[in-house]
């Protein structure tokens, strides 16, 4: 038996994930909502966290929980890195040439099971340096 539930087709998912694919800002559901509201005037902010979090479960975005308020959303469900700015909290990714074999480190270090990494980098970006 299938565990994953069935969601019917909805226009406003449907196009926050072709908002999310066609951008790399990383917004927040904040960002999404304000914007969606031009196409959109009744939808409300719960209605935009309920369809990203569906795009979640379904593993066509990914959720960044960046240690920050707000979480972000990116439109690449991809493992991929991201560099983070500490001064003005812009995201970006990181396009990395790096595999960690992860059964080497849970065989050496752990005694529990690894089922997936995330490796994030932090600094000041380059619009925060000038």
């Amino acid at each position: 038996m299938d565990s994953k539930i069935k969601y019917r087709k909805s226009r406003q998912r449907d196009t926050i994930q072709e908002m999310l694919m066609n951008r790399k800002d990383h917004p927040t559901a904040d960002t999404l909502f304000f914007e969606l509201k031009k196409e959109f005037p009744d939808l409300s902010l719960g209605n935009v966290y309920r369809n990203l979090n569906i795009l979640v479960e379904q593993g066509v975005i990914q959720r960044l929980d960046l240690g920050s308020t707000f979480n972000r959303f990116d439109g690449n469900a991809a493992p991929h890195s991201h560099f983070i700015c500490t001064i003005c909290n812009s995201v970006s990714d990181v396009d990395l040439k790096f595999d960690l074999d992860v059964s080497i480190v849970s065989n050496e270090s752990l005694a529990g099971h690894i089922s997936g990494y995330k490796l994030d980098f932090f600094g000041v970006c380059e619009k925060c340096r000038r």
